[in-house]
């Protein structure tokens, strides 16, 4: 049996480390595109690595999780672009609060248009903020059913559940539809020269497009894609943020559970029973308290000891109980 290599479209990493404001940027590789998952201060990352950002996909209004908004709003402001955030609902009252802190009475000619999506229980609503309307809210269309998926395109897939935090949080995982990776010695066996046609060789396939459709591969030489994807690509399941990779909250300690559940916060030794119990290969803790300077480390251990099941202290989450609640 030949062994399939894969690379991910996608590439996710913490913006501000394990101790600082929550904001993970998910990088769609190859297509210059990326997403953010929530927005906290972002000031020191670089504008070249924020400027890809479609979408922002925010859990909750709290200071550390949605300070970033300004200062994406001042790199985006004179781009010809729409960018798209999602949150809890009221997250566009927190947006149009934002934004009435300043003076738009210079930005008719600008383009840049906000739409924001906030996720009920059971719809979800999008207004819309045009720069060339002085961000004046504007609804756009009627509620739509929320069924789980908030974003889905050819590429990805974003879903979304409510958690409690005294308010809703929501938690987002991003998943890659599939992995499309040229075979080792594929294009040469078959006398092509890489170039941008694979990436449209690619689309076509997320896409599902008709089988004959033809892709063009050089000068005067059109093929149907169903003979270039049988002869050159592995496609294998895609990638999960969250699952495959799970990135979880984890400010405290265990041996301060107690002030834990009274900030609605997660230990760390939960984050890793979560990981356990939802089977993921990686957990990436992060928020950590900086009441833990200097022992940020020990965060990490009582992590990955509950995750690799050295030290288990929640066994009733790996029997399907919903709760988190320390066990003996």
């Amino acid at each position: 049996m030949r062994a399939v290599t894969t690379k991910s479209t996608m590439r996710a990493r913490l913006l501000n480390g394990q101790t600082g404001d929550p904001a993970i940027l998910v990088s769609l590789r190859w297509q210059g595109r990326a997403f953010l998952l929530d927005l906290g201060r972002i000031d020191h990352t670089p504008a070249a690595t924020l400027f890809p950002v479609e979408a922002v996909f925010v859990s909750h209004a709290h200071m550390d999780h949605f300070m970033g908004f300004d200062r994406l709003l001042r790199l985006f402001l004179t781009r010809d672009t729409t960018l798209r955030l999602y949150g809890p609902a009221g997250i566009a009252d927190h947006v149009q609060g934002k934004l009435a802190g300043y003076t738009w009475n210079l930005t008719d000619e600008y383009v840049f248009t906000i739409d924001v999506t906030e996720i009920a229980a059971a719809e979800m609503r999008t207004s819309r903020f045009a720069a060339r309307r002085r961000f004046e809210r504007e609804a756009v269309g009627g509620p739509v059913p929320f069924s789980g998926v908030v974003f889905s395109d050819p590429v990805v897939t974003v879903e979304a559940a409510p958690l409690d935090h005294k308010i809703v949080s929501m938690a987002y995982a991003v998943t890659e539809r599939a992995h499309l990776n040229v075979r080792d010695g594929a294009l040469e066996a078959a006398g092509l020269a890489p170039g941008p046609w694979l990436n449209v060789l690619k689309q076509a396939v997320r896409s599902a497009a008709d089988d004959d459709t033809p892709i063009t591969v050089a000068p005067g030489d059109r093929r149907p894609l169903a003979a270039l994807r049988d002869a050159l690509l592995d496609v294998t399941p895609g990638q999960k943020i969250a699952y495959v990779v799970f990135f979880c909250e984890s400010p405290f300690l265990e041996e301060d559970l107690e002030q834990a559940s009274r900030r609605y916060h997660l230990t760390a030794g939960q984050a890793g029973a979560l990981g356990r119990a939802a089977g993921v290969r990686r957990l990436q803790t992060f928020h950590f308290s900086p009441r833990y300077e200097g022992r940020y480390g020990d965060l990490v251990a009582e992590a990955q000891a509950e995750f690799a099941g050295q030290k288990v202290h929640y066994a009733e989450l790996d029997r399907g109980s919903a709760a988190v609640s320390r066990g003996a």
